[in-house]
Formats: structure tokens, sequence, C-alpha cells
């Protein structure tokens, strides 16, 4: 039992991941082995089977953000899921013993998107409707589904009513764009082409829809009124006459030989497409038959998915490049010819240090075996010996710095390789690079490209020099090294502005060993100003919270260092804030109180909330455990309200938050 609800968390948590924040964490494969679990146990045990496990529902929560929920008129189901070649000839000889001889099967791609819905009234398309929670709402998107290319606002032969439902993905060639622009304007890039169709389509300005190019195949008829079709094939066939792009590849077949055959060439047709596949759909042609099944709560009765193992390529390891990061840590990547993994091109994966190179056996001109880890991080799997190379040597990092060619050593617990000098190059551009992020100074648009043009150029020897930037606003102009005049001025301007901001922020930046952002505010909320941390000798920085006495070493000894002193008495000379705001410790209401915060709340963001929380003198955590006094719920909550109800944890609101507060 207690695994039973481990597995009914877990897949909760990643359906919301997957769902409805479009930003799954684990392969396809991981999460179909952990239902595949789940559904083994229920079947052991009926008993623990209710409304509300994740075999008895479809899809994630329909949200609001897209438009306003449409009701559903035909549930948009599920299919049941298959792994291996028994499963899917069970499923086909059982539906011929039950339905005869010279049954049809239809076997055709499993497209990678977001399922959507379209209705047409009279030959007029008139609503879009995601999936949603696939029985009751779905999120109405029709402006946005109105600028995909594929999506006919008009049938050329208009009847009285029908739905069709499809898949909207995202072709490989799209994806790339879509990334080089997110490059280009120094935003997030997008972990694969179905998180970014799934977000694109959700988005509020169609403009922005339009300007990802979606595309869309139709893969069933809903719905009609006005004209009917005895079998799936000749509903293709009318979409296809009204201009309407219907699933590519697919196969009749009569016989589980066939339809395996057909599964067959489907994946090895895989690496051909333009765009992702994650299986293969078996389903009935007739229609009259499918009403015969039938359907279960989730899944129809007349159709599986074949899902095909986690795809992986040989390639040939061309070299090992070498990179130095902020704390002067040397990683190894493997650089390789390119392959397509995921709907991504993929050339380069690391190798993390020696001893994973090592338990490779890794030499230059290896064929390689890779794979992508959660469809997102390309790794590199095993090495096929039998192709190696006559007279290869197994690879190993040298003794000297890629970068400024110092002493390389390691280190004395890990596996962990370091370049000893203070003044390597490359630990100055991670360091700057880990300076103006997000949880540190949070300078907006201050992307790596910048960063390493900056000090090719000269400008930037150290994190101070930052502050400097705008004396040679007109040369920066000029080069062109940031942009033209406005994009020049604005990056300069949020420079300036980040001098304000709070002194936990500057010591996120100053790149200390163990001090991020949690440490940095525990260390300012302590000692107050800068001054008073530098003059804190080791006793008093093991009494704080969190420090433990590592850490406490390295704070102690990194502003014992001339070099350090000498940068941050620069940063205080331009203005930086060092000094923390005294805080009216009468209205620490939520002292002592422990806060987990889920879902999308009406008004306020996330860090937003939890600022306001820690103001009030609340600890915020990202995890729900007895220690938890309050979750704070929002709309698409996921496992950790579950985790919370299951408790007894205390659930508030937004409104209620601002009762706790006194506001």
């Amino acid at each position: 039992m207690d695994r039973y609800k481990e597995l009914i968390d877990i897949i909760n948590y990643h359906n919301d991941r997957y769902y409805n924040q479009d930003n799954p964490e684990i392969t396809d494969y991981e999460y179909d082995m952990l239902m595949k679990e789940l559904k083994s146990i229920e079947k052991e045990h009926p008993e623990y089977v209710t409304k509300d496990s994740p075999t008895q529902k479809v899809g994630g929560t329909a949200k609001r953000t897209a438009g306003v929920l449409v009701k559903h008129r035909v549930p948009m189901l599920s299919l049941q899921d298959v792994f291996d070649k028994g499963e899917v000839y069970e499923f086909v000889n059982n539906t011929i013993s039950l339905l005869g001889e010279g049954t049809e099967f239809l076997v055709e791609t499993k497209i990678d998107g977001l399922s959507m819905a379209i209705r047409y009234e009279n030959g007029n398309m008139v609503t879009a409707i995601t999936r949603g929670d696939g029985i009751n709402n779905g999120e109405d998107v029709t402006e946005n589904a109105k600028v995909i290319k594929d999506v006919k606002k008009k049938l050329k032969n208009p009847v009285e009513y029908i739905e069709v439902r499809g898949e909207v993905y995202m072709t490989n060639e799209a994806f790339e764009k879509v990334n080089e622009r997110q490059l280009e304007n120094g935003k997030k890039t997008f972990a694969n082409p179905r998180n970014c169709a799934a977000g694109t389509l959700r988005q509020l300005d169609s403009r922005i829809t339009k300007e990802r190019e979606l595309s869309m195949f139709v893969f069933n008829v809903q719905e009609t009124r006005g004209i009917e079709f005895k079998t799936h094939t000749e509903g293709y066939e009318f979409l296809k006459s009204n201009g309407i792009k219907v699933i590519e590849n697919y196969y009749v077949c009569k016989t589980a030989d066939e339809v395996w055959e057909a599964i067959g060439k489907i994946g090895e047709n895989r690496g051909n497409l333009l765009y992702d596949i994650d299986g293969a759909v078996v389903k009935l042609n007739n229609l009259e038959d499918r009403k015969k099944l039938g359907e279960t709560s989730k899944v129809p009765k007349w159709a599986i998915a074949y899902k095909y193992p986690p795809e992986e390529k040989e390639t040939v390891l061309k070299e090992i490049e070498l990179s130095v990061g902020r704390t002067g840590r040397v990683t190894p990547t493997a650089i390789f010819e390119p392959v397509r993994l995921c709907g991504t091109t993929v050339s380069r994966a690391t190798l993390h240090n020696q001893d994973y190179i090592d338990n490779l056996d890794l030499c230059i001109g290896d064929t390689i075996v890779v794979y992508k880890s959660g469809e997102i991080i390309p790794k590199v799997k095993e090495v096929n010996k039998s192709k190696r190379l006559a007279g290869a040597i197994r690879y190993s990092i040298p003794d000297t710095c890629p970068a400024c060619g110092a002493k390389l050593i390691r280190d004395d617990n890990s596996a962990d390789i370091r370049c000893t000098s203070t003044n390597c190059p490359a630990q100055l551009e991670r360091h700057i690079i880990n300076f103006v992020s997000r949880d540190a100074m949070d300078i907006k648009g201050f992307g790596e490209r910048y960063v390493i043009e900056l000090i090719k150029e000269g400008y930037l020897k150290d994190i101070s020099d930052i502050y400097t930037l705008r004396n040679y606003k007109e040369e920066l102009i000029e080069k062109g090294i940031i942009g033209k005049e406005k994009n020049t001025t604005k990056l300069l301007d949020d420079i300036e502005k980040s001098k304000g901001n709070e002194p936990y922020k500057l010591l996120t930046g100053l790149g200390i060993p163990n001090v991020g952002k949690q440490a940095a505010k525990e260390l300012m909320k302590n000692f107050k100003s800068f001054d008073a941390l530098i003059e804190a000798d080791m006793e008093k920085l093991t009494s704080i919270n969190d420090i433990g006495e590592v850490t406490a070493v390295t704070i102690f000894d990194f502003f014992r260092n001339s070099d350090n002193i000498y940068i941050v008495s620069k940063l205080k000379e331009y203005g930086l804030n060092m000094q923390s705001e005294e805080e009216d410790n009468g209205n620490k209401k939520l002292e002592g109180l422990t806060f987990v915060i889920t879902g999308t709340l009406p008004t306020l963001g996330r860090k937003e909330a939890q600022e306001m929380l820690e103001k009030a003198g609340a600890k915020v955590s990202g995890s729900v455990s007895k220690k938890t006094s309050y979750v704070l719920a929002g709309e698409a909550a996921g496992s950790k309200l579950t985790k919370a109800q299951e408790l007894g944890i205390n659930i508030i609101d937004e409104e209620q938050l601002y009762k706790l507060l006194g506001e």
C-alpha cells in the first residue's frame, strides 16, 4: 500500500509538470513505466482504486490562461499504452475474436504534441479547444488556432456540423528557429518541440503563436451532423477533400503480423520525419465496431498506443573539449558527429570528470551510443568497442589548464579537477555570468554572448568593471558589442538600477562556494552589512542557521583574500547597496512558520508571494513535510497539494494569505 500511495504522488506530480506546466522532468518512457507499475498494483488490488487514481483520470487541469473554459461535447480520451510485441498481438487477436475475421485496423504515427479539437458549423470554424481535463472542460484557444497554417477556417464542402481532433505540434525546423530567436533576445530556450508547442498554443497573444509557426495533423472525426462515415479512412478522405491535413504514414491492416510490420516501418522512418513522434497508434477502422467495443472512463477499448523504447543513436567521438567553470572546475565535453535525438540535433554531451571517462573506457575516434536523459540532456551511454580503431588510446585530462596554462590539480575528496590560477580568464567569464544572473544581481538582458565579448575586448577584468561600462557607452554603441543605441542604453540603465538591489543579491553574486541565494539571505538578515560580515569570525559565522563549518570556512577565507576585498571595495565605491534596511521586528507575524507555495495564484507571482512571506518572518520551503505550517495553493496545484491534504496541513489561498499578513 505504501508503494501504491507513493506512485500516485509521483505520477500526479509529473502529470502536473507535463499537462499544466508544459515542463516535464522525466522521459515519456520513464513516466510510462511508473504508470505500468501502478496499473499492475491496481490489477492485484482492485480495492485500492478510487476515482482520484491517475489511471482513472485523463490529461491535466483545464486552465483559464488561454481563454474561457469550454465544455467537451465528446470526451478527448487518452490511449492505453503498450510496450512490447506480445501486448500488440494480444490486442489485435482479442479484437478479431470479438468482431470476426476481416476486421480492419489502422496503424499510424503518434505525434508528440498537444491535443486540440476544432468545431465547424455549416463549414465555418467556430471553436478550437485544448484537451484540458479530457472529460469535462478544455481551454478556448480559437484565436490562436486561426493563425496555425494547417487549420482550415472554412471547409470546401460544408456540412451542418463536424468536430475533428488533432495534434498541434512544431516541426524540428520551426523549433530551432524559435530557440535561435530566444538566444538572440537573451531569453531561456525551450527544452523540446512539445513543450514549445504547448506553451505557444496557450499564449494570450496570437501574434506570438503565428510567429512560432505551429503545425497540426487531424487524427479523428469526433462528431458529425449532416454527414456519416462508415470507416475512419472515409473520414480521412472527406477531411482531405476539404484541405485538412490528416495524419501521414498510416497503414490499413487485417492481421497481428501486418500490424506489427506497420509499427516497425513507422519506427524505422522515425529519424526521417520533420517532427517528433512518441509511438504508433493502432485503432479500429470501422466506426460501428468501435461503438460495439465502447470505452472505459479513461481510454477507448478499440485503440492502443505502442510506445517505442527511448531513442538511441550511434555516432563518432571527434574530440573532448575542456571548459573551465567559475570555481576553476574543469569539465570535459564529448564533441561528436551530429545526430538527431528527440527532435533536436545534438553534437555535444557532458562527460562530467575523469572517472566518468574511465568507466566508459573512452578513446577519441570511438563509436559511441548517445541518448537524451529526460528527452532533454544528451548523454553518452556506452562505447561500441567492436568498431574501435586500431591503436586507440584512452583519453586522460591533461595537467595544464586549457584557458590559462596553469597547473590543474584533483580535489582530495572528489573526482573534480581544478585550475590553480585565480586570474584564469575562463573563471572570470563564469563568475560574471553568475553575478548578473536572476538569483544574483538579476541584470536582465546581460547574456553570455555579451559577457564573452566584453571580456575579449578588455572592458571586463573583474565583476566590478560591470559598473564602469557606462563610461564607454559611445564606444560600445560604435562597436555594436551590445547592439545599437537602444539596446546598449537599456542594458546600461539596468546595470545602474541593480546598484539598489538588496545586499543578499550582491552577496550571492560574489560566487563564494556554498553561498547561494538562501544562505546569502540568512547571512544578511543576521549581519545587516557587508562590513559586519567581513569582520565576522568563525564563531559568529557558524552560529547562523544553515551555515555549517565548511561554508563558514569558505566565507571567512573569501574575505581574507586581498583580491576579493579590493573588488568589494570597488563595488562599494561605485555605489552598490551593502547595508540591509532595518526591519520592523514588530511586524514578524509569521515568524517560526514554514510555507510551501504551489500552483498559479490569481494576482501574485510565486517569487512575489515568497518575498512577502519572508518579509513577515516566515520560511518558504520547496517541499511539503510534517514540519510545513501552511500550503499556499493556487490554480492547477499538483502533488504538493495532494500531499498536504494527506498530512492534514493547513491549505490557504491568496485571499487568506492577505488575512494572515493583516492586509
